[in-house]
């Protein structure tokens, strides 16, 4: 079910309703917050944001609720699976930023605070939203082992943080290269999906 839940491509649906735009084809191709921002605009950004971080926060409390700590667990990597591999997108998807941030949430509230500390001041010096989702997901496992909690966490934590890493390789290439966007950079929906994005 927490697979599920994280297959509902929130980018695509709101793309296709906003606008009749396959957000897939522009940008990046990416269906997250940040390509639906670069496409279309600020506030079905603010929803995909939303949904997506409400997909990781509702699956991760419901497993809590059924099982405590170790389900909570389970259902939270589940539902970032589902982030990454749609079933609904014949297994596309998204680079599981705002799904992951859902799941710490309800499993280390804390460490989503010195996350988020961390990313507005890399995206607020460079404008890289990648650079700044990378360096936080490296910084996840040291935090998650620093807080300490139950001990299914730390695992966890480092499982989320190569998934998303994993998801990024192609933006880590491209900070390497000095081609990525940088967050407030447009694309014109009208020209296709632009393959340095």
């Amino acid at each position: 079910m927490s697979y599920i839940i994280g297959s509902i491509p929130f980018g695509y649906v709101v793309g296709r309703l906003h606008r009749g735009v396959d957000v897939r084809k522009y940008g990046s191709g990416n269906i997250g917050a940040t390509n639906v921002l670069r496409v279309l605009g600020p506030f079905p950004a603010f929803l995909v944001l939303l949904g997506d971080f409400a997909k990781g926060a509702v699956a991760t409390a419901w497993g809590f609720k059924i099982g405590g700590p170790l389900m909570a667990t389970v259902c939270g990597v589940a539902v970032v699976l589902g982030g990454h591999w749609s079933v609904f997108l014949k297994f596309g998807g998204g680079k599981g930023i705002a799904v992951s941030t859902g799941v710490v949430t309800v499993l280390m509230p804390k460490a989503v605070v010195i996350l988020a500390v961390v990313w507005v001041v890399i995206v607020a010096l460079t404008r890289y939203v990648s650079l700044g989702s990378v360096l936080i997901a490296v910084l996840f496992p040291f935090i998650a082992w620093a807080l300490g909690g139950p001990r299914e966490y730390l695992p966890t934590s480092v499982l989320i943080a190569l998934l998303v890493i994993y998801k990024h390789r192609s933006n880590i290439k491209r900070l390497i290269a000095g081609t990525e966007y940088k967050l407030g950079q447009k694309v014109n929906s009208a020209h296709g999906k632009d393959n340095n994005a």
